[in-house]
Formats: structure tokens, sequence, C-alpha cells
């Protein structure tokens, strides 16, 4: 058969599987795969999505982009995870109401796990995110996960980063240009269906009509190919998760040395929360709520009164979103990427995760022999699971507060809004603590540790009193969390804030000798 893929809408979602997928089906040599995507200059990129996992080091790797032309480029910064403020407590009514949710855990040296000690109380009294890693209090002092000498991503602290998400798009653009794939801007007029119920081509204003064997669907929420053509309904989750409306707006640093926080930082609001994210010369700033607890103008109102008087003379935007994605993601010869897959919300940041995931898969299935549907059944397999699993994350954050300040939050904690699936893992927990048993690594995007973090940052109880006499090793439990606080200390000491370190990436590329932190 002939191997021809064509991409249709750019963006982040876009570009970034062109580019991976160039580089994995080799796009760039005559056995490879040919790779076009066509995008229309008329609609632009929903740029609100600016934070990332930590797997984005490995596929901006793999598509050749460098940490130095990601910081010089796309206004890049360092994330180490997220900080939620208030979403325990209605603010006002409790002491210090945050917990972090960082991207590094630290077992001891022999492989102890730390959990169980910490929930008897062997940890001290400081929660978790701080006790069993030091990249909680390294973040809180805006530290940055490495050092300059450290080679492009690699680093003693796990991170990933916050960006301009239109300057990275433009940045995966030419790197997949580069790879070898072809681009072409016009406008997509229609789709044609062929009689055995596959796309036989798109029919575009200007170029004529363009075929391929397999068709990417990266229209975002438009859907063009998988939702308007084929036909395959989108399933929505706003009886779990209710936000639907995001209003967002950029402010630039007060002066040109204020810190930059390592993290991304969401502060629970009445009918939602803030997003506030560190670039290098400015801050990204949004407020995500349900459009059934409150109206455009409250929500504007505790944008503004958020930002202050930095946000007061810029403008604001909205995006409208439904919380859901498609069961059939994979449909004949096409298959949906990106927005137009699924999205649930900004709360963290599944979207380009979500992107690398579905490129990563495609790149693995990639039928090169013709067996369209075997891979197809695989891929949507894996996808659907990987939804359930994640909207069941995103729904922790909510459903385990003891917020009742608003119907928001009552209807939050409402039994009949947490899926089966999340109120089986919460009676599990109860009397054992989240451990990789819960854990399907071939589908979860969230490890136990990233439950743990959630769960434990929102005031969990797991009761081991039954078996407590059983856990033999708390002297060398004690020891371990020590040893994490004086790593943490160390990190603190050692490692360049996250704005010092950009301005290293400015100078010379990471790895090179002579430049001191």
């Amino acid at each position: 058969m002939s191997k021809r893929i064509l991409i249709v809408g750019g963006g982040t979602a876009g570009w970034l599987t062109a580019g991976y997928l160039a580089r994995r089906l080799s796009a760039d040599l005559p056995g490879g795969v040919s790779i076009q995507l066509v995008e229309s200059s008329e609609i632009g990129i929903l740029g609100v999505g600016e934070g990332t996992f930590p797997t984005i080091r490995q596929t901006l790797a793999t598509i050749g982009v460098s940490e130095v032309d990601l910081i010089r480029k796309c206004g890049a910064s360092f994330k180490q995870g997220a900080k939620f403020a208030h979403w325990r407590f209605t603010p006002g009514t409790a002491g210090p109401d945050h917990y972090t949710h960082p991207f590094q855990i630290a077992p001891s040296d022999d492989g102890l796990d730390l959990l169980p000690y910490w929930l008897l109380g062997h940890g001290g009294t400081a929660n978790w995110d701080e006790v069993c890693s030091p990249q909680k209090k390294a973040a809180d002092a805006h530290r940055a996960p490495k050092l300059p000498s450290h080679p492009d991503y690699v680093a003693p602290l796990n991170y990933a980063f916050h960006f301009d998400a239109v300057a990275l798009a433009a940045l995966l653009r030419d790197k997949a240009v580069e790879h070898g794939v072809s681009h072409l801007v016009d406008r997509v007029t229609e789709v044609i269906i062929g009689d055995d119920g596959a796309i036989a081509g798109v029919d575009t204003e200007q170029s004529g009509r363009l075929t391929a064997d397999l068709y990417i669907d990266c229209s975002g929420f438009r859907a063009e190919l998988i939702g308007k053509a084929l036909g395959i309904p989108y399933r929505s989750c706003r009886d779990v998760l209710f936000c639907d409306t995001a209003l967002a707006l950029q402010v630039p640093y007060r002066s040109a040395q204020e810190p930059i926080v390592s993290y991304t930082v969401a502060t629970a609001q009445e009918a939602g929360w803030m997003w506030d994210i560190g670039l290098d010369r400015r801050r990204g700033i949004g407020h995500v709520f349900s459009s059934a607890h409150t109206d455009d103008t409250r929500a504007e109102e505790l944008l503004r009164a958020y930002v202050g008087p930095a946000g007061a003379d810029h403008d604001v935007r909205k995006i409208r979103f439904e919380a859901g994605y498609r069961e059939i993601n994979w449909h004949k010869n096409c298959v949906a990427i990106g927005l137009s897959s699924g999205f649930f919300e900004p709360l963290e940041a599944t979207g380009i995760v979500f992107a690398e995931v579905a490129a990563g898969m495609v790149a693995n299935l990639f039928p090169w022999g013709g067996d369209w549907e075997t891979s197809a059944r695989q891929f949507n397999a894996n996808m659907l699971r990987r939804y359930d699993r994640a909207r069941d994350f995103i729904k922790l954050h909510y459903c385990i507060s003891e917020r009742r300040d608003s119907d928001f939050w009552h209807d939050n904690v409402a039994a009949a809004s947490i899926p089966d699936s999340l109120h089986e893992l919460l009676e599990r927990w109860r009397f054992r603590p989240p451990t990789e048993i819960d854990i399907d690594s071939n589908v979860d995007i969230f490890t136990e540790a990233s439950w743990q973090y959630v769960l434990y940052g929102m005031g969990w109880k797991t009761d081991l009193s039954a078996r407590a006499g059983a856990y033999r090793y708390a002297t060398d439990a004690r020891r371990a969390f020590a040893e994490i606080d004086r790593q943490a200390a160390f990190a603190v000491a050692n490692l360049p804030s996250n704005r010092q370190l950009i301005d290293y990436a400015r100078q010379r590329p990471f790895g090179s000798p002579g430049l001191a932190a």
C-alpha cells in the first residue's frame, strides 16, 4: 500500500502530531510515510492550554526541539507540578488551605514505601507532598529543576514546561516541515465519504481534492472529519465535570525580576477555579467556571479581582467547551487527535498529553500492511480507558472537598455526580492507600503518586489502625524522611531560580561548560 497521512488542522495538536509522526514514521526517507498538513489561515489557535506533563520532554526531544529554542522562541518556563489553593475549605473558615501535586516522589534508598508510615504519624505534622519529596520546597522557593550544566531534558527533579501555545505551534511547524511534512495553507470546504463509509478525500478552496490513506482530524472542537463528516458522537461528561467556560487574559510582570512561579497555580472559586501560569515575560491567568452555577459577568468580576490593577486594561477572551470525549476516536481511516477527540478542562493539563498519547499510538499502530481495523480497535479501547481514568482523577479534586459555600460545591460532592468507578476507588482507599495495584501503566496517565498527592492534599483519611503493628520499619522511615528534608534544603540552596535558569538559557545551550549556577 502507499503510505500517506493527511492531517487536517494545525495548532499545538496538529503540529505536534505532524512533527512526531514525521520522526517516528520517517517522512524524510523514500520508504517512509508521506505526511501533509492542511490548515486554514482564518482559524486561530486555541492558545489557552500552556501547561504540560513531564512526558513532553521526550516528545519534544523526538521531534528535535531543543530546550533553548523552547525558551527563546516560546517564552517557556519550568513547571514542577501544580499548586491547589482553597480546594478543601471555604476561604476564611480554616487555616492554610493549599497542597501541591509535584511531578516527583522520592522513595527511600531501600525502596521502602513511606506513605503508610506518614499516615501513622512517623513523618511529622507536615503534609504528604512536603515530606515525600524535595520538590515542593524547591518549587515553593521558585527554584528551577536543574542546573545550567545539565543537558537538554535532564534534571535531578522531574519537570515539564509552561509556554506560549501559539509560539509553540509555530516552532513545531518549522520542525515538522524540516523533517519532511508538507504544509498547505488552505480551507477545507467538504469531506468526501466513499461507499465503504471511509473518507475518500477532502476538498479545499484553492488546492482541489486532497487524498490520503489515513486522515487525522486535528480541527479542534469543530471536529470536521470525525464529528461532522463521519458522525461519531461526542460523549458529554457534564454530569460529572460541571465547568464549561473559561475567561482568559494575559498580564505582564510588575518588574523584570519578579519571581517566576514553578507551579501552575489553581485557586478554587465559588463556581470553578482560576489558573495562574508564569511564563518568561508574562502571566497567563484564567477563570474556569460552570455556566450552570454562575454567569459571565460574575466570572469576569472575580477574574479581574484576582488579577488586580495589572489586568485593568487587558481584554478578556472567552472560550466555551463541553467536558467529554468520543468513545470511538479511530473510525475507518480517520483518527481524531486533540480537541476533536476530547477535552475535560485545563485542570492538570490533560489536553496536550492526550495529543502526545494519541500520536504515540498512531506511530506504533500505523497499519503498514493495511490492517486498519485491528489498529483501530486497539487504539479505541486504549483511549477510552485513558479518558475514563483521567475523568475520575479530575473529579477527585472536587468530590472530596469540604467546601459547601455554593451550589457548585454542593453539587460536586453529591454522590450522583461521582462515577461508580471513582466510588470504587475511594472505597478501596478507606483502609489502604493507593498503590501500583490500582494503576494500569498501559492506560493511566496519572500514577499512584498523583492520586496520593490529591487524595491526601484534600485531607482524605485512610485508616491503617488495624494493621499499624505490622509496619516494622518506622525507624528506617523516619531516617528516610529526614534525608528527604536534607535533600530539599540542598536543592533550595544550590539550584538557580526559575528566572535565573531561563536567563542562562538565553545566553547559551544547556550543558555548556563554564556556566555556573
